[in-house]
């Protein structure tokens, strides 16, 4: 039976994906909802149902009570059949309306929407740039996708499980006490009138505070989530103590917005119960003058009393729910934040994959200042012919990461082409460009999975041959044998932690370097590939690499020159253009830039803040 409610909805269902999602929130939740239209109008049309039958059963409790008012003996001959008829009711009904109700709500709507938007939320955001992710914390970022879902499922709870029902009682109220006298309806009126400026007071309030609170809450996930991923650093520099400050700053703020908002909460309590006395002494009040001057029954004064006792209950429910409403609506559009925002790179409309032919790149008049109008790169033109080997060199800051950012567009240029075989790359799909791109960076981060899959990113429909090959190749096949985990796994399967912290960072290299080699890209891009390995395994990886280039186009940024030296070319690079290339051999004959930087290497490696 549950598995039936459950699978009404399909929380995976394709939809039409959008670059710029709209940011209100009226917009995102009409989009969210469109697979369960059906489901929420039955879901309400139940919430009312079951509303009205409550309302029934007190109404009918009041006539009970009348009829016990008569002689005693005549109770069961005149209305014994009636009264069996609403036992039946109340014993089969009544429950399988509030059961079908609750099902739908509980079992069909709540587990699929939070699905529905944390999977659509992860989708949207896994599209944005690289440097979209460069300008946030990753773990403010994972924050809102999780906690945004489980607030639009809040959300929607209670407009079907409170409010809903709350505004169909409150009608079937008006309507019994309007049965009984209509004057009755003039202290519930007045009632009325007090508790929405209450609910009004209330909800302006709660809707920001709450907003406030959890973007204090995000911020704290932010700075502890910072503090943990740089352990190490915060370890070897002794910070202990100033990381704390750091995030007790957050948590401070946090618990002050989160006072604020339970002050709200207090007031709102306290003018309830006053209402609430107002609301029973008025109702309860005038049907016992109307009952004393034989305007209406006993049974109607019992029905107006259970009501307004009933009532007096439900206020605190519905206030918390409206505002349980409004805050949960403010973590929802703190969430929105992250989660609606542009995707601001992608796909051209008429994109199609790259047509690979030899690998000839070609930058023209490339310019990249990422919108500051200085740095990156400045009026670049070069060419790199096919299977052309390409060593990259110059100070921090001159341009070489840029230029392989753009080239993998991580960033739309600001100016100029790069062409790869004679088409432009903006006009070609992201993912046909970089699965031509093998890439080794210095930063060797993993994923926290198992070594096996880490290689297999690569090129994940390898055969486990091919990835024991690769492994092979770069020298990581006999130092991932001896490898543990926590869980007892071992070898291949061993977790490498997150960012691949358990293993060193010769290790880490060399699973990079076996994913690149298992992918075989036909452009190949080195940045410090052999950065952080010992000398003797980076001779062996160094025959590898000359192995992996054969055939490709390369480009090799190094600071160790003399890592580039084979090359066929090198490039200078400062302050964002080519000031320099040649072979290594002219280069040094021309007595500039690269002749310095040989000069002033130190074991090898090129001074990058040297002067000229």
């Amino acid at each position: 039976m549950f598995r039936y409610f459950e699978d009404l909805v399909d929380p995976y269902t394709d939809y039409v994906e959008e670059d710029r999602p709209s940011p209100k929130l009226w917009d995102v939740f009409v989009a969210y909802s469109q697979p369960f239209k059906k489901l929420f109008a039955a879901t309400a049309f139940l919430s009312v149902i079951v509303a009205a039958v409550e309302v029934g059963l007190i109404s009918y409790m009041g006539r009970v009570v009348d009829i016990l008012s008569g002689d005693p003996g005549q109770v069961w001959s005149e209305h014994g059949f009636e009264l069996v008829l609403a036992a039946i009711f109340i014993l089969t009904f009544r429950p399988l309306v509030q059961i079908l109700d609750v099902l739908l709500l509980n079992n069909a709507v709540m587990p699929n929407f939070g699905t529905l938007i944390r999977w659509r939320a992860h989708k949207h955001v896994l599209r944005q740039s690289v440097g979209w992710f460069e300008n946030d914390f990753a773990g403010r970022i994972a924050n809102r996708i999780m906690q945004t879902p489980p607030a639009a499922g809040e959300v929607v709870f209670q407009v079907f499980d409170a409010i809903t029902f709350s505004l169909a009682y409150l009608v079937g109220a008006a309507i019994l006490l309007m049965a009984a006298d209509p004057l009755l309806l003039i202290p519930l009126a007045i009632w009325f009138a007090l508790y929405a400026l209450l609910v009004r007071w209330t909800v302006k309030r709660v809707g920001p505070a709450s907003q406030a609170a959890s973007d204090a809450r995000s911020t704290v996930t932010g700075r502890v989530v910072d503090s943990y991923t740089n352990i190490h650093s915060v370890k070897m520099f002794a910070h202990h103590d100033n990381e704390l400050t750091y995030a007790k700053e957050a948590i401070e703020e946090t618990r002050r917005t989160f006072a604020y908002e339970m002050r709200l909460y207090t007031i709102m309590d306290a003018a309830l119960v006053i209402l609430n006395g107002l609301l029973i002494v008025g109702v309860v009040g005038w049907a016992i003058y109307l009952w004393m001057t034989g305007v209406t029954s006993v049974g109607a004064v019992a029905a107006a009393t259970a009501l307004t006792l009933r009532l007096n209950a439900m206020t605190g429910w519905i206030m918390w729910a409206l505002t349980t409403f409004f805050r949960q609506l403010g973590v929802v559009a703190e969430g929105m934040e992250t989660i609606a925002q542009p995707i601001d790179l992608v796909d051209d409309p008429d994109a199609k994959p790259l047509d690979f032919k030899g690998g000839e790149i070609k930058l023209r008049e490339l310019s990249h200042h990422y919108g500051r109008g200085a740095g990156g790169l400045d009026k670049i033109n070069l060419t790199i012919r096919p299977g052309e080997k390409i060593g990259l060199i110059g100070r921090s800051g001159a341009g070489k990461s840029t230029l392989v950012k753009l080239l993998l567009r991580f960033y739309d240029t600001e100016s100029g082409q790069i062409l790869v075989d004679g088409q432009d790359i903006a006009k070609v799909t992201q993912d046909s460009l970089r699965l031509k791109i093998g890439m080794v960076q210095q930063d060797s981060a993993l994923l926290h999975r198992s070594v096996r899959d880490n290689i297999l990113y690569g090129r994940p429909d390898a055969t486990e041959a091919e990835m024991l090959a690769a492994a092979q190749q770069a020298q990581a096949h006999e130092f991932i044998e001896d490898l543990t985990d926590p869980k007892g796994r071992s070898g291949y399967d061993a977790h490498v932690g997150e960012r691949g912290v358990k293993l060193s960072g010769g290790q880490r290299q060399r699973v990079t370097l076996a994913r690149v080699i298992l992918k075989d890209a036909p452009i190949l891009v080195l940045d410090e590939a052999t950065s952080a390995l010992d000398s003797e395994v980076e001779a062996a990886i160094q025959k590898t690499l000359y192995g992996m280039m054969e055939g490709k186009t390369v480009i090799a940024i190094a600071h160790r020159l003399s890592t580039i030296a084979q090359m066929d070319r090198i490039l200078v690079m400062d302050q964002g253009r080519i000031v320099e290339e040649g072979t290594h051999s002219a280069l040094l004959a021309q007595g500039g830039l690269y002749a310095q930087f040989w000069a002033r290497q130190s074991g090898g490696f090129l001074n990058p803040e040297a002067a000229e």
